[in-house]
């Protein structure tokens, strides 16, 4: 019952909803136990042919108030107690969801967004079903039990009803033996589950790749292990499962056994009559509910208990990079001083930035280039902050970025990364993503900035066209321009283009370059590219390579410098001449 002392931070927020759910619980308890005191009447009275007719209109009068008021009863809690659970898993799946937001890059990393998933559905719905059924389970066996035992021992017999208990605990042993059961089990078919959603969503998203490779048996073959898998999982933990009902019905069957033996004895003996029996037989019909509650809640509970642990796990991840004490709350504007002597990855000991210097002023254009894998996206992680773990450092105006409020500092920012990624809304919402409360016509302009405004105008729906799932129905460069007008809108005090322009044709990347140079002309650009027209007329070119700088200028003092960069423009311009002259032809 550990899980209900976890719970106990919200049943303390939601207590009055639990408290009337409760006292409804109790008042239909107490309700219940009239009818087979009424019935034990009417037939002791029958039998010894006392029964009147307004006697027997008052009894029957009296069920039917009694049958209304249980209705009313078991309305009550079921909006105060079942309303509190979906409360308990909105609150979570929102908290699951900030908690997601505020994570770090490399928190996505160790954790696959199939196990995300399960988390936000399959475990959150386990925990639901504990602050709701297992509230009810538990409140009701307790409340319902004491109270017809109680009736039992009082308006019956108490030797009747201490013999008629005597398998009771033999039921408490078992239903503890098989919670510890299916504990074990049920966790480990959660997991597998999260393994299942997991490679579900990888399967959908390279459906393309695997249909272009004709691996579709393979991959059909593979899935099968993996539902196979998640069925035997299932299949351990089913047995424990379903061991509950078989186990209660065997208590309760061996429960009237004793009753009738033991009760026609004592009817002959003049101890109990004919009324109390039944009215006995009545109680045990009440008193199966709360043994099969204890059955289902232990189940319940146990679900409920590893879901929740699988969540707080989650939770007590911390985001890699957080607010530091008295964080400047204004959004960073000014120079950006780039000086990181030293930065490696938790799980590499090679640095990846050694001695990484430079100086951006605002209305300047920054363009890094460099081989693959030579450090240029990580300069980017570390001017996003998506990292503070490095030795120098990095200042934004007058001070170090670390200090800025995570969020305000975000803002100073538009990102556009080398896979941009859409959502499944309309071209506008997806520009206006950043701003959503951008006008129409900012939205136009930031498109025609980005050179895709008549791509937009030419669909059928215009500015209103669905985009499908990451942006499925766009061609590549479509896709690409929309993310930098979505940049665009923002005006933000740094522009970064991670390789954002490799899709385009060159005539429309010189369109768009040409509108960002008119535009920002007091805004900070950093272009990251490989292909060197995108950075021609930048005020400033560092060329990396295995994480330092080993060239730096611009483009004209470069390109003769005869060094990597004027070697492999030399091999751009052979490559774009050849290009050309075959198109003339």
């Amino acid at each position: 019952m550990k899980i209900f002392m976890k719970l106990s931070w919200f049943m303390k927020q939601e207590k009055a909803s639990y408290i009337w759910g409760i006292l409804s619980l109790a008042t239909i308890a107490i309700l219940n136990l009239i009818p087979p005191m009424i019935t034990a009447t009417l037939i002791d009275q029958m039998t010894n042919q006392t029964l009147r007719v307004q006697t027997l209109l008052l009894l029957v009068g009296g069920l039917l108030v009694n049958a209304v008021i249980i209705f009313a009863m078991r309305f009550v809690w079921r909006i105060c107690i079942f309303g509190a659970s979906f409360r308990l898993e909105r609150l979570l799946r929102l908290r699951l969801f900030e908690h997601f937001a505020k994570m770090s890059a490399s928190f996505f990393k160790e954790n696959r967004v199939g196990d995300l998933m399960a988390h936000a559905t399959n475990d959150l719905k386990s925990v639901q079903r504990v602050a709701g059924l297992g509230v009810l389970q538990g409140a009701d066996a307790l409340i319902s039990g004491v109270s017809t035992l109680l009736a039992m021992i009082f308006f019956v017999d108490l030797k009747l009803t201490l013999i008629t208990l005597i398998p009771m605990p033999f039921m408490i042993i078992g239903a503890q033996i098989l919670s510890k059961k299916l504990h074990t089990t049920f966790h480990k078919a959660q997991d597998a589950f999260s393994n299942l959603n997991n490679r579900t969503l990888e399967s959908i998203n390279g459906i393309k790749v695997t249909k272009t490779f004709g691996q579709e048996k393979e991959e059909v073959a593979s899935f099968e292990d993996e539902t196979q898998d998640v069925y035997k999982k299932n299949m351990a933990y089913v047995p424990w499962d379903a061991g509950f009902d078989p186990l209660i019905e065997i208590i309760v069957v061996i429960s009237y056994i004793l009753l009738f033996i033991f009760g026609a004895r004592m009817i002959e003996a003049n101890q109990v009559s004919v009324g109390q029996l039944t009215a006995m037989v009545s109680y045990m019909n009440l008193l199966i509910w709360p043994m099969l509650a204890l059955g289902f809640l232990y189940n319940n509970v146990e679900r409920g208990n590893v879901s929740y642990d699988r969540i707080q796990a989650l939770f007590d991840v911390k985001p890699e990079v957080r607010n530091v004490k008295h964080a400047i709350q204004e959004k960073p504007h000014g120079d950006l001083v780039f000086d990181v002597t030293d930065f490696r990855y938790e799980d590499s000991n090679q640095p990846v930035l050694h001695d990484v210097h430079f100086e951006v002023k605002p209305k300047e254009t920054l363009g890094i280039v460099g081989k693959t894998g030579a450090g240029k996206t990580t300069i980017i992680k570390l001017l996003l902050r998506e990292s503070d773990s490095f030795k120098g450092s990095i200042h934004f105006g007058m001070h170090e970025t670390y200090r800025y409020d995570l969020g305000l500092y975000h803002q100073a920012f538009g990102y556009v990364p080398q896979d941009q990624f859409l959502f499944s809304m309309s071209i506008a919402d997806n520009i206006r993503f950043g701003n959503i409360d951008a006008t129409m016509e900012q939205v136009k302009a930031a498109a025609k900035l980005a050179s895709v405004h008549d791509d937009i105008e030419g669909f059928a729906q215009g500015y209103e066209t669905m985009v499908g799932e990451r942006g499925v129905s766009l061609s590549g460069g479509q896709k690409q321009r929309i993310a930098i007008a979505r940049a665009l809108l923002l005006d933000p005090e740094v522009l970064i283009l991670d390789d954002s322009l490799s899709a385009v044709d060159a005539k429309t990347e010189e369109q768009i370059l040409a509108s960002l140079k008119q535009v920002r002309h007091n805004k900070t650009t950093i272009i990251v590219a490989h292909r060197f027209s995108a950075i021609k007329h930048a005020d400033q070119i560092i060329v990396m390579d295995k994480g330092e700088i080993v060239e730096r200028g611009k483009h004209e003092q470069l390109a003769i410098r005869g060094g990597w960069y004027a070697e492999i423009y030399k091999l751009q311009e052979t490559y774009q001449g050849g290009t050309s002259h075959e198109s003339k032809e």
